[in-house]
């Protein structure tokens, strides 16, 4: 019972992070329906951000995450003015742009192993990562409660963004039908770049506890890209609440199989999920047809 707990508690912690990443997915795709795989890429910036700013600046935590997650905010701007304006404003086929985020994945991935190199790094400990005991029912790390709280404040933190804001309000009309949107006076401009800075500003906030988990390296975001991409489709695409549920889902599934199966089976189990569910439930928990969207 201890180890079902505390396996339960680290995939909790792990689905968490990767909601923050999943639901940065499902905004962009929200808005305009483009499955964005350069996304992985704004959580490696802001790891190496952090990674930077902690072992070369002697930065405390709080400045080299803060640093890290307005870089990789920045970055997403960046990309979405650069490679997907010029098409989205070309062409209303979401084709190309979906191509174009895959070069753009590339893109960056190969520009951290041509500057930096490809080796792996660890994040200096400054992420308390010592055993804790959970109310007595378990024992689980420190990190793991922290990157769960830490995913919770920023989950909850988007949504009171989204239903008490002005631009909040601007962006739930954009998921229903962009056009209209402008048509009634948003500066679709201007939205869809707050769209990606928030995307690219929760994926560093991932990025920082999975470069701790993991280690840093380039070829990270192509794997946590995947992931949510996968949690994504489980929730349902475009689906804010589906991408929380999708992720929780997926890492329940990861730390379940590898506490009582084998840490091998991890990826084999998500994808038979993601099979399973677009046979029995293509649209996923939560997700809607696109079709409604014209």
């Amino acid at each position: 019972m201890d180890t079902l707990m505390q396996q339960v508690i680290n995939g909790l912690s792990l689905g968490s992070v990767y909601a923050l990443i999943a639901v940065g997915y499902s905004l962009v795709y929200s808005i305009l329906l483009f499955s964005n795989f350069a996304h992985g890429g704004f959580l490696v910036i802001g790891g190496y951000i952090c990674y930077f700013m902690l072992r070369n600046m002697g930065s405390s935590i709080w400045i080299a995450a803060f640093a890290a997650l307005i870089g990789a905010g920045v970055s997403a701007v960046v990309v979405e003015r650069l490679a997907y304006k010029p098409i989205r404003e070309r062409t209303p086929v979401t084709l190309y742009m979906l191509i174009a985020s895959m070069g753009m994945s590339i893109v960056i991935e190969n520009i951290f192993v041509v500057t930096i190199g490809g080796r792996f790094r660890a994040l200096p400990p400054v992420i308390p990562t010592q055993p804790v005991d959970f109310f007595g029912i378990a024992t689980t790390s420190a990190f793991d409660l922290l990157s769960l709280v830490t995913a919770v404040v920023f989950l909850v933190a988007l949504q009171l963004f989204l239903s008490k804001t002005k631009w909040g309000l601007a962006i739930r009309a954009a998921a229903y039908n962009l056009k209209t949107a402008g048509l009634m006076g948003v500066n679709v401009n201007r939205l869809i770049s707050i769209v990606f800075f928030v995307a690219g500003l929760l994926a560093a906030v991932g990025g920082i506890f999975l470069s701790v988990r993991y280690t840093l390296y380039p070829q990270l975001g192509a794997m946590i890209t995947t992931k949510a991409f996968v949690a994504a489709v489980i929730g349902g695409l475009g689906s804010l609440p589906g991408a929380v549920v999708g992720s929780l889902i997926l890492g329940l599934a990861e730390m379940l199989a590898a506490g009582f199966i084998s840490s091998q089976f991890r990826d084999l189990i998500v994808f038979g999920l993601l099979i399973i569910t677009l046979i029995v439930r293509p649209t996923g928990l939560f997700g809607k047809s696109v079709g409604e969207k014209v």
